[in-house]
């Protein structure tokens, strides 16, 4: 890759309740990404940071957020270059905790892509839809490409179904996950590339 380093990733688990799924589809796209050489990735799970709900005098973009917890998790991510987000749906949207996660921040997800593992009953297709709106509030990147596990997918690696492990269905779902992580990173390195000139012009001025 040119002797540059390679763009980092987070893989961000968006669900934190005792009996989520999230993990495994989570680990499932960490482990594929990983073996790329475009980009690097860490996983992030919502649970290591526990995150108070959103209570600051504005969002980071106008006042600096006051509570360290939001503090430590703004500096996590921007230490990262774009992000997948691994998500369930909750009555037609993304669980509190992800979205509560999303408000914590804001300048540390500006220009940077975000691409989405989503799955549930119809591939959280509501749910991925919802967060790709957010996404551009946030002044991010929402990918095209997305990975929906819905259906007897989901059935078959769901403890309500077979908990099978993620190759059971790594067949059907493997053409899009490679689809949405070629999008993901060639957005991660175009955008990092055109923040750091930015910012080089910006120390010049």
């Amino acid at each position: 890759m040119n002797g540059k380093a390679l763009p980092r990733i987070g893989v961000i688990i968006g669900s934190t309740r005792d009996t989520r799924l999230g993990e495994k589809p989570a680990r499932w796209i960490f482990e594929k990404a990983g073996q790329r050489d475009d980009i690097e990735v860490e996983l992030l799970d919502l649970r290591d940071f526990d995150l108070p709900f959103f209570n600051e005098k504005a969002s980071n973009l106008w006042v600096p957020s006051e509570d360290p917890r939001a503090v430590r998790w703004q500096k996590t991510l921007a230490g990262f270059d774009g992000f997948i987000v691994v998500t369930p749906e909750y009555n037609h949207s993304i669980p509190a905790a992800l979205k509560n996660a999303l408000d914590q921040a804001y300048v540390e997800w500006n220009r940077k892509p975000m691409a989405v593992v989503g799955y549930g009953g119809v591939g959280a297709a509501r749910a991925v839809e919802h967060l790709r709106m957010i996404a551009v509030e946030l002044q991010m990147v929402p990918c095209r490409n997305a990975v929906h596990i819905g259906g007897g997918e989901f059935l078959k690696i769901s403890p309500m179904g077979q908990n099978a492990d993620m190759a059971e269905i790594e067949p059907v779902i493997a053409p899009s996950a490679k689809a949405m992580l070629d999008e993901l990173a060639w957005w991660a390195r175009v955008t990092r590339d055109a923040r750091r000139q930015d910012q080089e012009g910006t120390e010049a001025a």
